[in-house]
């Protein structure tokens, strides 16, 4: 990327899916460090500031709120810091005072050892030299968020109950309907959840506005060591102008994807003349946007922690009796920074809230904001109950009595009427003409600074009255005879100022929370009784059980359910409706009976799965005798298989997914160390009429009585894949069987817990060599639909996939379409000798050492599925849709877009399962990382095979050898091929 002292560069702007995007990849890390906080590191604390103890007291609420939701894990403090004494600080002063309040916090959770002599300290003002080296040895590993949300919201006056910060914001809320509403401090979690990484194990503080939505994967940003920074964008003048902007050192280091200089100036919505005396404006016409993203590193963070502790009581006080200090405290935390990082990512969109609505306007967030909002000719309504509010008047009165807020999306509360501000987007010297009223009117004195923020202009009165005063006031009613007016100027009235002043921040969140309880309850509601159970019941109910009334409305959903079972028949698969019955039953606190339910649940996947598979096809039964069953010979079947590895579009093959709904997926075919791995070998023989079962491990069993070879199997018995495939087979019914015995041998020659499918692959080649001893069907599609009946007997819950990878040769896109039969189409990939010896030669084939066990991931997946995840769902779809991206590519000769797809598909397979990768395998990708242009582990993850697909044939081979000297990760890198038709 070119850099600043260059050519001009390009501006491109971001289309709504690349934003979407990258803020999906940034949930999909706030998920997993809360999931999974060992191998993603989350924030040690979430701060927020606030502007008087009220307001903190509702923000520790919404924090509660987001640790419940998974926002973040147990692990991380998450307190508000109001400014003291309900004084308004600023922010520079606000920080200093959070991280202060912050190490008082960690001070009294921390053990008398931890502390030393600094527990005293931390409660008095100064401290003295030992409680500040333990201050700043206790906060130096700490990894602080800081969101600066103390406020009026006074140009967003509709965020003024619940402040700016928790703004519902329903971007991306298609992803999850049945989830509760996005937040504006949700979306903010999300993006610095991917900055947590940029601060490794240095300790540091990462500073961002409560509103503001800044749109850029974080993952990227490369901070300072030991060092303070501003994280900038380049933006154009417009925006400058009305904003903070930061004026760069010309000199600095500049790297291919930012650049790192000194800071000369801040500059506080300058004025165009003013950006140019100040030398803001860059080389390309733009200057640098204050974004109020500021981080402190190493030594930084020590020295910010130290001035905290040490001076911060003694400067808030010294402000709060100075007006004249503001300024100066305000610009403090900028001024003890030396360095300022330059982003240059070209994803980086900010959306800011409505207020800033004509630069929104071209913003691919903007657009999204506004429509959810309304348009320009619309207003933006916040009803204010008073029972609601709790003003301190009857509640007798109150009952019936409402106050409506209305404004135009571009007015701004702040702006007086000498300022020409504006009330629904009209002047208020047109106002006052129009509507026929005086200042006096409005505002009580002529030395008050007049404008909509403290204006009484809305009257207390009953809702229907509220409305039609309202419509005169916006100017959309006329009042011919004064009849509006006059009942207007008798009401009482109040200012948006005083409205936030009376709020009773205890009763808003009691009231919000029952809400939501009651909006998840009606919902749930219409689904039983309508039989629209594709939503989330089970996320519904956990929203329900916010009141403790809902446990009464859980078992009222419970008791509609057995009368609407025959209605949902041949509609809603009969394993849906037991998982519906089971968290049912779960939100009802009836634990013993959801396990019983839950039985039920596997036994209708199975059955469903076998009835999918054998519809339309003639039933064998155990008796049937072959045409030349009444002369046999010994017979004796060899089948040898390749193992499977797999691109991407798994878990869309997996039952009962692949039952309901389409799924695709490319994989590929390969021998290891030149051979195929996976094979049996069966024969009958006179020497017994029973069935002997051998395999690679030197163990056996001999069954004379086949009748007793039935499901359910132990999970611990060694044999039960080959007895569930006689099972499947009919084996046992045959009329050979009656006359002599079979012996059966497998053996798979790769690492237990591979990922490469080697339990269904093995599976396909028993039912194959045992359809070849009864002269059956032994094609491959048959196979594999047997084998799919194998998995569901075994317990195991397999999809199609694996044994598709292994029986067919070389590289294939096999997609499936539901029904009665499930339908399977393998289209091969006719890859030209050049893409087959390149792609040998690219990807590493590596054997992690890490076991484990596909079954325990399937039934997690499986069951979010049931429970209709939305999140989980939309991830399958996206790895279905990119099998077809992925074959598309490799017909092309593309094999670096593999390797995007590969990555993509890598981060959706944790989203559906954290725990399909480990610290260990993280480690491996980032060491691998700067060879690789993708990489993924193979199957259902969590250990196994991984696939690094490398850049260029120079990075395979440094690659490899890398891995081979590496005393940090005992890995072996296999000798592999294409298993090609022979």
């Amino acid at each position: 990327m070119e850099s600043l002292s260059g050519d001009r560069r390009r501006w491109r702007a971001h289309t709504a899916e690349e934003a979407a995007a990258t803020l999906r990849k940034a949930w999909c890390r706030l998920r997993l460090s809360a999931r999974d906080p060992a191998r993603v590191p989350p924030w040690d604390a979430v701060v927020l500031t606030a502007a008087s103890p009220e307001q903190a007291a509702l923000y520790n609420r919404q924090l509660a709120r987001a640790r419940s939701l998974g926002r973040f894990p147990d692990s991380t403090v998450a307190i508000a810091v109001p400014d003291p004494d309900g004084a308004r600080i600023g922010s520079g002063a606000a920080t200093l005072h959070a991280v202060a309040s912050l190490i008082r916090h960690f001070a009294a959770q921390a053990s008398k050892e931890e502390n030393g002599e600094f527990l005293t300290g931390a409660n008095g003002g100064s401290g003295d030299d030992c409680s500040l080296a333990a201050a700043a040895s206790l906060m130096a590993k700490k990894h602080v968020l800081l969101l600066h949300a103390g406020g009026d919201s006074k140009r967003v006056p509709w965020a003024n109950p619940m402040g700016k910060a928790f703004l519902p914001l329903p971007y991306l809320a298609g992803d999850n309907p049945d989830g509760p509403v996005l937040l504006l401090f949700d979306h903010i979690l999300a993006v610095s959840s991917s900055a947590r990484q940029a601060f490794k194990n240095q300790g540091g503080l990462f500073i961002m506005t409560g509103d503001v939505l800044p749109c850029f994967d974080a993952s990227n940003l490369v901070l300072p060591d030991a060092a303070a920074c501003i994280v900038t964008v380049p933006t154009t003048l417009d925006v400058a102008a009305n904003h903070g902007v930061v004026v760069a050192s010309k000199d600095g280091t500049e790297k291919e994807n930012y650049s790192l200089c000194l800071v000369d100036n801040l500059l506080q919505k300058p004025k165009v003349n003013e950006l140019v005396e100040g030398q803001a404006i860059l080389d390309d016409g733009r200057a640098l946007l204050d974004t109020g993203i500021i981080a402190a590193r190493g030594k930084a963070w020590q020295d910010l922690v130290t001035l905290a502790y040490s001076s911060s009581k003694t400067m808030i006080e010294e402000l709060m009796t100075s007006c004249s200090s503001v300024h100066i405290i305000n610009n403090l935390i900028f001024l003890k920074m030396t360095k300022i990082l330059l982003s240059l990512y070209e994803d980086l969109v900010a959306a800011w809230v409505p207020a800033k609505h004509e630069w929104l306007r071209n913003r691919p967030l903007g657009k999204e904001l506004i429509a959810a909002l309304g348009t320009q000719r619309m207003f933006s309504f916040c009803s204010y109950d008073f029972s609601f509010l709790h003003f301190g008047t009857s509640a007798e009165v109150l009952d019936h009595l409402a106050v409506l807020v209305y404004c135009g999306l571009h007015d701004n509360p702040k702006v007086s009427v000498e300022k020409v501000g504006t009330f629904c987007g009209k002047p208020w010297s047109n106002v006052l003409k129009d509507l026929r009223v005086q200042d006096k009117d409005l505002w009580n004195s002529a030395n008050q600074d007049k404008c909509l923020w403290n204006a009484r202009l809305f009257p207390v009165m009953s809702l229907p009255e509220m409305l039609n005063v309202g419509m005169w006031l916006m100017g959309s009613a006329c009042d011919p005879d004064g009849k509006l007016a006059s009942h207007w100027r008798k009401s009482q009235r109040l200012s948006l100022e005083e409205l936030h002043r009376a709020i009773d921040y205890n009763q808003l969140c009691l009231d919000a929370s029952k809400h939501q309880a009651n909006l998840a309850a009606d919902v749930a509601k219409a689904c039983i009784n309508y039989g629209l159970l594709g939503r989330n019941l089970f996320q519904l109910c956990e929203e329900m059980l916010q009141e403790d009334t809902s446990l009464e409305v859980c078992k009222e959903l419970l008791s509609f359910l057995p009368s609407h079972e025959d209605q949902y028949s041949g509609v809603l698969p009969q394993s849906r409706g037991y998982q519906v019955k089971m968290d049912l039953l779960r939100a009802s606190g009836d634990g013993s009976s959801a396990c019983f339910v839950e039985e039920k649940v596997w036994t209708s996947i199975a059955s469903e799965t076998a009835s999918a598979v054998k519809y339309g096809s003639k039933e064998k039964s155990r008796h049937s005798i072959s045409s030349n069953s009444g002369n046999l010979h010994p017979r004796k079947a060899f089948v040898e298989l390749p193992v499977r590895v797999d691109f991407v579009g798994g878990w869309s093959d997996t039952p009962p997914w692949s039952l309901e709904r389409p799924g695709c997926v490319l994989n590929m075919a390969i021998g290891l160390n030149g051979r195929l791995p996976v094979g049996a070998m069966m024969e009958t023989t006179d020497g017994h009429l029973g069935v002997l079962i051998e395999d690679d491990a030197g163990r056996s069993v001999y069954v004379d009585d086949l009748a007793s070879i039935s499901s359910p199997f132990e999970q611990n018995d060694p044999f039960r894949l080959v007895k569930s495939a006689l099972i499947v087979t009919g084996v046992l019914g045959h009329k050979m069987l009656s006359k002599s015995g079979l012996d059966i041998k497998t053996w798979a020659n790769v690492p237990r817990g591979s990922g490469l499918g080697t339990s269904s692959i093995l599976a396909a080649a028993v039912v194959k060599g045992l359809f070849q001893l009864m002269a059956d069907d032994e094609s491959d599609d048959n196979v594999a639909r047997a084998v799919l009946v194998v998995e569901q007997i075994m317990g195991t819950g397999g999809g199609w996939q694996d044994q598709i990878g292994g029986l067919y040769p070389g590289i294939k896109c096999t997609q499936s379409f539901p029904g009665q039969p499930l339908r399977l189409q393998v289209v091969p990939l006719l890859a030209s000798p050049q893409l087959i010896q390149e792609l040998e030669q690219r990807l590493l084939v590596v054997f992690t050492g890490q076991v484990r066990l596909a079954h325990q991931v399937l039934q997690k997946v499986v069951t979010r599925y049931l429970r209709r995840d939305n999140i989980l769902i939309s991830s399958i779809k996206r790895l279905a849709e990119l099998a077809k991206v992925g074959r598309e590519a490799l017909m092309n000769g593309e094999i670096d877009e593999l390797g995007g797809i590969m990555l993509e598909a890598w981060r959706l397979h944790q989203e559906l399962d954290p725990f399909c990768s480990n610290k260990f395998v993280d480690e491996l990708f980032s060491f691998a990382d700067p060879y690789c242009c993708g990489y993924k582990l193979v199957g259902a993850g969590g250990g196994g095979f991984a696939l690094m697909l490398a850049k260029n044939l120079s990075c395979a081979k440094e690659l490899r050898e890398a891995l081979a000297k590496s005393a940090t990760f005992d890995v072996k890198v296999y000798d592999w091929n294409i298993a090609m038709p022979r």
